[in-house]
């Protein structure tokens, strides 16, 4: 059986590898094993990674007409997070708001330890088909991005 390349790479949320990024628990490219995605040493760094993008998302500009100055929906964090040329974005909007429990372009505060946990499990599972850590391990990734 394969393992999905974001749990291989204990980078649930596929997150690309660019050198400008120095996130905590990185490990260095290794062309042979990994070429787009980063790669961490633990599940915990790689989801506290994921966590801080999308509370970094906030500051950038989200879409005209939906929620206020920035981005603080769901459909604005996921249409950054999951472009339409590589993804279902419309059906991973649907997925990520239901299970955060907020509408798609409700306003919400990313760092709300409980939207972050949601929204984040939910970019787990969709990203790779399951969600095979314990709420702990999600719940460590978060805490470590939101210290």
């Amino acid at each position: 059986m394969t393992i999905a390349r974001g749990l291989r790479n204990n980078n649930p949320g596929n997150i690309d590898y660019n050198p400008r990024n120095d996130w905590q628990g990185q490990l260095p490219p290794d062309p042979a094993i990994e070429k787009r995605f980063a790669r961490f040493d633990s599940p915990e760094n790689g989801i506290r990674a994921l966590a801080k993008l999308l509370i970094n998302y906030r500051g950038k500009d989200g879409m005209p007409g939906i929620g206020l100055k920035g981005i603080d929906t769901v459909r604005e964090t996921i249409n950054r997070w999951a472009p339409s040329v590589e993804n279902d974005t419309e059906a991973y909007i649907k997925a990520v708001s239901v299970a955060a429990g907020v509408l798609p372009n409700e306003q919400i505060d990313i760092r709300d330890r409980r939207i972050l946990l949601g929204v984040v499990t939910a970019i787990i599972k969709h990203e790779n088909g399951s969600m095979p850590y314990t709420p702990a391990v999600v719940s460590e990734g978060v805490r470590r991005a939101l210290a």
